[in-house]
């Protein structure tokens, strides 16, 4: 990563850095926690996130990429497809291809790219059904990875976000720790010294009872999945109106 002094964030909530409260309603997230990270070691870096809740991939890859490369990054983050996944009747395969198409695009404009697999759902009932089709996707990128060279953070790989405390209350954002582990984690992959070790074990946890799990599994249920379903019915996304909080290749520092 000699030389690298400009960073663009591609996705959906997850680099826009749902649940990870920042200033003035905004999130922080785990790109813009990996920004500051590389501009200790890198002064003067410059950093754009356009990422959106809640876009689907084709979504990203029309009005996300286009801006990405004009501006000649020398890094370029990229994860999307989540969206897409949790939607009944999604191929992963045909995801894939448009995802390479995107990363394609990204390194002939010459940017290092990083790419992000999907979490591994399997301590989350609502998503647990989805797991081979995640694995599949993961494949894929994989894939993609290896034939343009791209680093990938193998979010699947990270036990340490098992913890029911590295997610927000909607159980599909991660919380403010959740984000500052992967930021950690993408800083290594890059090759950059981390202040902390990503996978540090969690403080114990006092387990619940059978009962008070249920709770809590209706409440999320009632509170989270019925407005999720309803929104997808309606045709109608979290994104809808939303700009992205950082579109212009900014330092760092002015923060």
């Amino acid at each position: 990563m000699d030389g690298m002094d400009s960073f663009v964030a591609l996705g959906d909530s997850f680099t826009e850095g749902m649940d990870d409260p920042g200033p003035n309603g905004t999130y922080t997230g785990w790109a813009d926690r990996l920004a500051g990270l590389l501009s200790l070691q890198r002064p003067g870096l410059r950093y754009a996130n356009f990422a959106v809740r809640g876009k689907m991939l084709q979504e990203i890859v029309d009005e996300q990429i286009p801006l990405a490369v004009s501006l000649k990054p020398k890094l370029a983050t990229f994860c999307g497809g989540g969206n897409d996944i949790l939607v009944p009747g999604s191929d992963p395969d045909a995801l894939a291809e448009v995802y390479e198409i995107a990363v394609a695009d990204l390194r002939a404009a010459g940017a290092e790219v990083l790419i992000f697999t999907g979490f591994d759902p399997k301590h989350t009932p609502f998503l647990r059904s989805l797991r081979g089709k995640i694995a599949i996707y993961n494949s894929h990128l994989w894939s993609v990875a290896e034939r343009y060279h791209c680093r990938v953070v193998d979010l699947w790989s990270m036990t340490v976000l098992h913890d029911r405390r590295a997610w927000s209350e909607d159980r599909l954002h991660l919380s403010t720790e959740g984000h500052r582990r992967v930021a950690l984690r993408a800083a290594e992959v890059l090759g950059f010294k981390q202040p902390e070790d990503w996978s540090t074990p969690w403080p114990p946890l006092e387990d619940e009872d059978w009962m008070t799990q249920r709770r809590h599994d209706l409440k999320w249920a009632r509170e989270h999945v019925v407005p999720w379903i309803g929104r997808q019915l309606r045709g109608e996304s979290m994104g809808d109106g939303v700009a992205p909080k950082r579109p212009e290749l900014l330092p760092v520092c002015s923060d």
